[in-house]
């Protein structure tokens, strides 16, 4: 197989060296020997770290101890933390899955979220790092793409493709949030989810009555904590209302 050709250098990209590097637009730092120390090395001990002892544990100088480098060594490729966190974000997130083969903005638009789900609950450090600004890091942007081609053919402007996107994005970052917090206290007070849930039922029914809190009443009498529901109820329930929302707004669109 031929080898593929290296991209040429762009100047004026804006993107911090260690990100110019990631997208190939750059040569490795310094001269001389090609040294075993480079940023795919970086990172991948940082997303180690992280997978094993969260977020917390990750610092240019505990990384450098895992590689067992100098910690200057480490700001040739990456000049501060927060490009550090860009870099393992983009690495945690992955490439998007190829389309199952399904068809329909709606559709399509559910399986990228589902796909965006799936990927931050089995790596939930992701949601530790602090949104700095729009997506910039390869694999983000080919998220980025899938999510708008997946609205192509779909009756709405440019700007609320990305709209809904940001949209679903956030209802997908939310929900990982909530359940990354949940298992930490889980985690740390020893007690399985569903105990979790029976003590807040009880102290709900404590703390509140009908004539005073007519409406959290009818919840609890209602079968809303049984445990019934299925366990993806609340993101599904949440997904569907914005797609309703988009499919009204596209079919007044579509209406002569």
């Amino acid at each position: 197989m031929a080898k593929e050709p290296e991209r040429e250098p762009v100047e004026g990209t804006g993107l911090p060296a260690s990100l110019e590097m990631a997208w190939g637009l750059r040569e490795r730092p310094g001269k001389g020997p090609r040294p075993t120390l480079t940023l795919a090395r970086i990172v991948e001990a940082a997303v180690t770290l992280a997978a094993a002892e969260g977020m917390d544990a990750v610092s240019m100088g505990r990384v450098a101890k895992e590689l067992g480098v100098s910690t200057m060594s480490l700001y040739r490729y990456v000049t501060a933390k927060e490009e550090l966190y860009i870099l393992m974000a983009d690495a945690g997130v992955g490439t998007p899955p190829a389309p199952s083969g399904v068809s329909g903005w709606r559709e399509l638009l559910a399986e990228w979220a589902y796909a965006q789900r799936a990927v931050l609950m089995a790596n939930s450090w992701i949601v530790r790092i602090p949104l700095t600004g729009a997506p910039v890091s390869p694999n983000q942007l080919a998220w980025m793409e899938r999510g708008l081609a997946a609205m192509a053919g779909a009756a709405l402007r440019e700007g609320e493709k990305v709209s809904a996107i940001i949209l679903i994005g956030g209802l997908v970052r939310n929900e990982a949030t909530m359940v990354a917090d949940m298992m930490d206290a889980i985690v740390k007070a020893g007690v399985s989810p569903d105990q979790v849930l029976g003590q807040y039922v009880r102290t709900l029914r404590l703390m509140t009555a009908p004539d005073t809190h007519p409406a959290v009443t009818r919840l609890l009498e209602s079968d809303a904590f049984s445990g019934a529901d299925e366990p993806d109820f609340q993101f599904r329930f949440g997904l569907d209302r914005i797609l309703d929302g988009l499919a009204a707004l596209i079919s007044e669109r579509s209406t002569p």
